[in-house]
């Protein structure tokens, strides 16, 4: 019997790659919300709308990426991972990069600020979202790996460490989010109640960054499962 991974190198492109290089430019996307944020927090409006045009961009980018992978996405047999599979990763990882811009957008299009004290414990919070996307980023490197040892061996555990931590990142940004929802709470009554809404519904899109880069790592569990 020809085994799986022989018919991968003999026919056709590696799928893997553009998959790869769609997470990482989202990554990218994410890390952009740093400086903006720093820039919010500082009053400093006119680089935070830089940096959102930039943020823009890359989301662009990676939606061009997107769009082409799944045009020329292989449909035949010969495929290392299901269709399937690298259809719903690469959805994940696109919702990663729309939060981004959706996040960036609004509050420069509402010029939001933060109010004076909550600077330090969100950009801890948003830090830990954007570590989130970085270890879904390095999960997704090692998919390739996977294909060529036939998701088998050590590879398989080395994954599996990355995932498990990628979780507790995750579960570190649900912990930091509920105290800077403490911390909102306790001087929300001294704030504007249309800017306290827009704020919770800051925190609560940041921290899809990291539940949607978790479950891309939930998704590469799945395969390795089967």
């Amino acid at each position: 019997m020809v085994s799986k991974n022989y018919m991968y190198r003999l026919f056709g492109r590696s799928p893997i790659k553009p998959l790869q290089t769609h997470m990482e430019k989202v990554l990218i996307c994410v890390q952009e919300l740093i400086p903006f944020f720093e820039a919010i927090i500082a009053n400093d409006l006119t680089s935070a709308k830089n940096v959102q045009k930039n943020i823009s961009k890359l989301e662009k980018d990676a939606d061009k990426l997107k769009k082409d992978m799944r045009l020329h996405l292989p449909t035949g047999m010969m495929m290392p991972v299901s269709r399937t599979d690298l259809l719903d990763i690469l959805r994940l990882q696109d919702k990663v990069a729309n939060k981004a811009k959706d996040i960036a957008g609004i509050m420069t299009g509402r010029k939001m600020t933060f109010p004076e004290g909550m600077g330090v414990i969100f950009i801890e919070y948003l830090s830990r979202c954007v570590d989130a996307a970085a270890q879904a980023n390095k999960t997704v490197n090692e998919l390739d790996e996977l294909v060529e040892t036939g998701f088998r061996g050590s590879e398989v555990d080395l994954v599996k460490s990355m995932i498990k931590e990628l979780d507790q990142i995750e579960s570190d940004t649900d912990k930091i989010q509920i105290k800077i929802r403490a911390t909102l709470f306790k001087i929300e009554k001294n704030l504007p109640p249309v800017d306290v809404m827009f704020l919770y519904k800051i925190i609560e899109w940041i921290g899809e960054l990291a539940d949607q880069s978790q479950r891309v790592g939930s998704r590469l569990e799945l395969m390795l499962a089967r």
